[in-house]
């Protein structure tokens, strides 16, 4: 029926995103009332400028769940109390307490030499290739895209093979929010996180939460392991699925088959082009009306819950003209989301580092890597909050391990 609230978790989503996205703007414009999992009520902002309005006014919008008016009607055991309780972290906070962290993210993250960076990520990445360069058939998702960021990220935080495993399959769990496991896999990283805190504390090192354990905010323990969740919820899944989009650009579109002869600027050109069409990133939990008001004609209440849609932002008809693959080097997309909670720089850049190196590495080993099912029989993962396909098969010539490092 028109104007009816539209379930998030529709099928579609998925399976039709852009086909979804084309009948909501149809019926309720660029502001959309949904239900979200339990039939918990919310807006969602598919507009491109109304996002960046949205994103542009904290005083109006503001990020602290406590401001949330529906937190009677959200049962205990929900899955989206991981998403919305409040947290004591950068994601949670507003005005002076932001500004304070969010300044020690970035330092912590700034202080990471680019260099050391990509060799270590080339390090892993060549690691992981060994494992099925032999094979001359490997599926990429799993075998590389997956686990990539993860280790990549656990280096960065200073923790071994061992926990990097463990952290990055409870963060898969809460990231897809399914509800199965969501809680015992939230537990696992409170725990793991406060062990390497006490650690750091009477023996810091060269790592990111070496830097953040010492940083003049003066962060508790349960402050940090919050922080720290943050950290790794924005950096590991979404670029597991940039990664993987990317590849599966270059290995589907002729226009970026240079990338398998070495042309790094293809590798790029594809990298910003998902952030365009496929964003990692497709809606995220989000705002919270600061006062009654209106926006593109929707009277939204104080307290009321608006979800941040930057995958159908990016789409927007109203602000583009140009079609896939003609974005080029345009940066104005939502993917990094924008204002004062944008996605911190410094992560961008290690994001980027990441994806770019792992790309090359890839094709430089493997030059001839083909897609091994037709690119019409890949599938999307079933998931509103983040875009990915389920699995990329590949075949290419068998090659030699570069060995151990």
């Amino acid at each position: 029926m028109p104007n009816e609230p539209v379930r998030l978790h529709d099928p579609r989503f998925s399976t039709d995103r852009g086909g979804f996205h084309e009948r909501m703007r149809a019926e309720h414009g660029p502001v959309v009332p949904i239900l979200l999992e339990g039939d918990i009520a919310a807006w969602l902002v598919i507009g491109y400028t109304e996002l960046h309005y949205v994103l542009s006014s904290p005083e109006l919008f503001a990020r602290s769940s406590s401001r949330w008016n529906g937190w009677d009607c959200l049962p205990p055991e929900s899955p989206l109390q991981t998403v919305l309780a409040p947290l004591p972290n950068i994601l949670f906070a507003e005005g002076e307490d932001h500004r304070r962290r969010s300044k020690a993210v970035n330092d912590a993250l700034d202080a990471v030499d680019p260099h050391e960076l990509r060799r270590v990520t080339a390090r892993f990445a060549d690691r992981l290739v060994d494992a099925f360069c032999g094979d001359g058939r490997a599926e990429l998702r799993t075998q590389y895209a997956d686990p990539l960021p993860s280790l990549v990220l656990g280096w960065l935080y200073g923790f071994d093979d061992e926990e990097i495993d463990v952290l990055a399959k409870a963060m898969s769990v809460l990231f897809d929010s399914s509800g199965a496991g969501v809680f015992e896999a939230y537990t696992e990283l409170v725990s793991r996180f406060g062990a390497a805190i006490t650690e750091r504390r009477s023996r810091p090192g060269a790592d990111v939460i070496s830097r953040l354990v010492s940083d003049p905010i003066g962060y508790t323990d349960e402050q940090l392991t919050a922080e720290l969740i943050a950290i790794l919820g924005g950096g590991d899944q979404p670029t597991t699925e940039w990664l993987g989009n990317a590849l599966r650009l270059t290995l589907t579109d002729e226009r970026f088959s240079a990338s398998m002869s070495g042309a790094r600027s293809s590798v790029r050109d594809a990298l910003t082009e998902v952030l365009w069409e496929d964003s990692p990133s497709q809606v995220n939990a989000g705002r919270f009306a600061a006062l009654d008001l209106e926006l593109a004609g929707k009277i939204i209440c104080k307290g009321d819950l608006v979800m941040l849609a930057y995958g159908a932002a990016n789409h927007d008809p109203r602000v583009r003209g140009a079609g896939p693959g003609q974005v080029g080097a345009n940066h104005a997309h939502m993917s990094f989301s924008h204002g004062k909670h944008a996605c911190p720089h410094a992560a961008q850049g290690i994001a980027e580092l990441i994806a770019t190196t792992g790309i090359e590495v890839l094709l430089d080993r493997l030059p001839d890597l083909e897609l091994a099912i037709p690119p019409e029989d890949l599938r999307w993962r079933p998931s509103p909050w983040a875009r990915g396909v389920v699995c990329l098969p590949v075949t290419f010539s068998p090659a030699t391990l570069l060995g151990e490092f």
